[in-house]
């Protein structure tokens, strides 16, 4: 048997300590790795956004609160998915935090098989999540190889323009037109002009 769960990871953020004992030995039971943080502080300290994990935290904390964690993790762009720990006087609270894209939430004292159920249901979600959130990563280090010219054409060819009016466009020669295209192409990794704007579009064009 592996030494290291493979279920995934389910971060605890709470500053009750009888609580995040209680869910580490809940979780680790299930076979999930649990890491727990006494503070919202700690935890941003020390959080990896290239594991594929979740998070439970509660709404209510000494420093940064659970909410703040939450628009912290908005604002970074965080795949991470939540769900709040609340007492019974924080639903209408917990409520908002769902509007914000907080998975769901579960109040004080918590159903074990609820707990669990939830816990599965995010790690499902984070796997999707953080797929989309690396290439939406690896396609941004690509773009940011183009030079602005390179960009400049690059647009106007998702445009649907060809290489005459891209050249009237930026005030240069078809050829040169012609040379950024292959410069973009190499850049980009692309082979066909589909690959280049499947690339270019993101998660548009992996949509349509």
């Amino acid at each position: 048997m592996s030494l290291i769960p493979k279920k995934g990871t389910v971060y605890v953020v709470d500053d009750d300590e009888a609580v995040r004992d209680s869910l580490q030995w809940l979780l680790e039971g299930k076979d999930y790795r649990v890491r727990c943080f006494e503070s919202a502080e700690s935890f941003l300290s020390r959080y990896d956004a290239r594991e594929v994990a979740c998070l439970i935290v509660d709404i209510r904390m000494g420093g940064m609160t659970g909410l703040e964690l939450q628009s912290r993790l908005i604002e970074i762009h965080s795949p991470l998915p939540i769900v709040f720990i609340t007492g019974h006087g924080d639903v209408p609270m917990a409520v908002d935090t769902m509007k914000k894209g907080a998975m769901d939430f579960i109040q004080k004292p918590f159903k074990e098989d609820q707990l669990v159920s939830l816990v599965e249901r995010m790690l499902d979600q984070a796997k999707d999540s953080f797929a989309e959130h690396q290439s939406q990563a690896s396609r941004g280090a690509l773009m940011a190889r183009l030079t602005l010219r390179e960009s400049q054409v690059l647009e106007r060819i998702v445009a649907g323009r060809l290489n005459k009016q891209i050249a009237d466009d930026l005030g240069i020669s078809i050829k040169t037109v012609e040379a950024h295209r292959a410069n973009i192409m190499e850049k980009l990794n692309a082979n066909t002009v589909a690959d280049l704007l499947k690339i270019a579009l993101g998660q548009t064009a992996a949509k349509t």
